[in-house]
Order: structure tokens, then C-alpha cells, then sequence
């Protein structure tokens, strides 16, 4: 059992207020945790050699546009809200990559919670808005898959990304 522990924050109704949350790994830790659904976005620049990144103001890390889906609300809205709270961009959705879980990592927060993440990994391309750092980000902008891989992220990000890649070269 591994335990990392990051500096999280949380929005409240007085904006954001710093918690500490620990990622947990371990064997089959996720049998002890509750099962989240999230949602992001694989954003690539016109080319489609690069990829639009946040570096999210909550923990300092470079993730996909994402977030967990609001009750009431489907995935593709949940791609496109969470798009638009972190970049500034209104996207469109254009198909599924993927989807990405592991039994191995969760979340657990002071209050106790426990969770799982089942994240859907979209492909979306921008439709409108302007890129943009947002209360949810510190920075943003378009990375190759070598400049990524030098970047501090979460594993599935980088492997959702090289997915997404893949996908492009088969196509």
C-alpha cells in the first residue's frame, strides 16, 4: 500500500477553502471506496499534433479538461461544462476514446469519503469561446506528447492521451 497525499481544494459557497486528500493505492483498494463517474476532454490543436492541457489551481497538476458529472446531467454535457470551466472553450464532442478506471487507486477525503473514479475520455474539438486561464486553472495551453511526458500529471492522462493519438494515426 502506497500513499501519496496532495493538497486539494474544494469550492464552497466562500470560494475555494484548501482540504487534504490522499490518493491511496493499493490491491483492489477500490472495493473499499465509492464509484464516481467523471468526464473529460482530449482537446488536440488544428494539426492534431498537440493537445490542450490545464494546470489545475487545485493541486498544481497538468490533467485533461475534467470533472465529476452533476446529477441531472449526461456525459457529453459533463465533458462540455467541464471544458468550458477550465478553458474557456466551448467544444464539441466527436467520439469516445475511452473509458478509464483502476480498482488499484482512490481518493479518500477528510470527511471520510472514499471514491473510485470511472472516467469517460472524450475527443472534442472547439467550437467557440476563448482559451483562457479560469478560477479552476493557473495555466493553459497546447503540448506535444514528448513535452507531456516531462509534465507532473495522473497516469491516466497520459495514457488517455496516447490513446488518443493512436486513434488519429489510425484513422
Amino acid at each position: 500500500l502506497t500513499l501519496d497525499f496532495r493538497l486539494v481544494l474544494r469550492h464552497s459557497p466562500i470560494g475555494f477553502a484548501p482540504i487534504m486528500a490522499k490518493l491511496i493505492f493499493g490491491d483492489r483498494i477500490g472495493k473499499h471506496a465509492r464509484l464516481v463517474v467523471s468526464c473529460a476532454a482530449v482537446i488536440l490543436d488544428a494539426p492534431k499534433q498537440k493537445v490542450l492541457l490545464p494546470r489545475r489551481s487545485d493541486n498544481g497538476l497538468w490533467w485533461l479538461p475534467s470533472g465529476g458529472m452533476d446529477p441531472g446531467e449526461n456525459a457529453v454535457e459533463c465533458c462540455l461544462r467541464e471544458s468550458m470551466e477550465e478553458t474557456g472553450l466551448e467544444v464539441q464532442v466527436n467520439h469516445l476514446i475511452g473509458v478509464y478506471t483502476s480498482p488499484h487507486l482512490i481518493i479518500e477525503y477528510p470527511d471520510g469519503n472514499r471514491n473510485q473514479s470511472i472516467t469517460l475520455i472524450f475527443e472534442a474539438e472547439v467550437v467557440g469561446g476563448k482559451l483562457s486561464v479560469t478560477d479552476e486553472t493557473t495555466e493553459v495551453g497546447y503540448y506535444s506528447q514528448e513535452q507531456i511526458k516531462t509534465m507532473e500529471g495522473q497516469d491516466p492522462t497520459h495514457e488517455s492521451i496516447a490513446d488518443a493519438f493512436a486513434q488519429q494515426a489510425a484513422a
